[in-house]
């Protein structure tokens, strides 16, 4: 995804509306580029909160920046710089991030960002995308870049065997029938989610875009019993699925990255082991939920 997100921003440097921003992360793989349009490719060093200053600077000359680093870097660091220089302002930029939750587990809590949606999510109107292939990301910078209101792209190592470009909405990707249980995934879950319901009579829906959620299409698909899948902080998206069906006798599940910090490195797989977001922990908390 992160090579994808490269050589895409790259050809959109081509629209002298298009700035990218950058703190030293991909600097390298951005070289050729900065080097051709050295006024829009902007390195500020290890310096994330100038990074987003600069960026809403830009924004409010009327470029469209693209601000791109790791998601603990990118998002919690600077925080309060996209609050105020960005979204107080009224301004837009597509953020890009890369590392996901764990992707770099092995560097250690430096490098894990599990509540970067949830922090976004308390900011105004702000679309979210979280593509599961690599093949979904083209099409969702170029919606995020080609728009005015500002966009959190998030890149993973994880991935689905296939990308699905159209699941902004909801897409049904298994059909279990009407009253069945509906299982919600975001993003890069896919697999392990289709995988943990192989021989349940359980819809699977599925998106790359959380925010805004399709909440039509959710009160179209859910019956009584919702599951929520998404690969960051549990509960993320809990309160818009309630929100969206607090008129309907329903109960949800939702499952995610725990609260509870893992005091271990390890590997990206074996944190997903660790959240119970395999295909094996999903069986497990998704059985005891439908036979509760």
């Amino acid at each position: 995804m992160r090579e994808t997100f490269v050589t895409t921003a790259t050809g959109f440097l081509d629209d002298p509306r298009t700035a990218i921003v950058l703190a030293d992360i991909s600097a390298a793989a951005f070289a050729p580029a900065a080097a051709r349009h050295p006024d829009r490719v902007l390195n500020v060093g290890i310096r994330e909160q100038l990074m987003a200053g600069v960026a809403g600077g830009l924004a409010l000359t009327g470029l469209r920046p693209i601000v791109h680093s790791y998601a603990p870097f990118l998002v919690e660091r600077a925080y309060e710089q996209i609050k105020l220089d960005l979204d107080h302002q009224g301004v837009g930029a597509v953020l890009v991030s890369v590392g996901a939750s764990y992707d770099r587990a092995a560097a250690g809590r430096t490098h894990l960002a599990p509540a970067d949606v949830a922090l976004i999510d308390t900011l105004h109107d702000w679309t979210v995308h979280v593509p599961g292939h690599r093949d979904e990301v083209p099409g969702l910078l170029r919606d995020a870049v080609c728009g005015d209101g500002s966009a959190y792209l998030r890149l993973s190592t994880e991935s689905n065997g296939q990308p699905h470009p159209d699941a902004g909405d909801l897409r049904v990707v298994r059909d279990a029938g009407p009253g069945a249980p509906l299982l919600v995934v975001v993003g890069p879950l896919l697999d392990e989610a289709v995988a943990a319901v192989a021989d349940r009579a359980v819809t699977v829906a599925y998106t790359h875009r959380p925010r805004p959620f399709d909440t039509a299409g959710l009160r179209a698909l859910a019956g009584g019993e919702v599951i929520l899948v998404e690969p960051y902080l549990a509960g993320t998206s809990a309160r818009v699925v309630g929100a969206a069906l607090a008129d309907r006798p329903h109960r949800l599940l939702a499952l995610g990255v725990g609260r509870t910090e893992l005091r271990r490195y390890g590997t990206a797989a074996d944190h997903t082991h660790w959240h119970g977001l395999d295909a094996a922990g999903l069986r497990r908390s998704i059985d005891a939920f439908l036979s509760a």
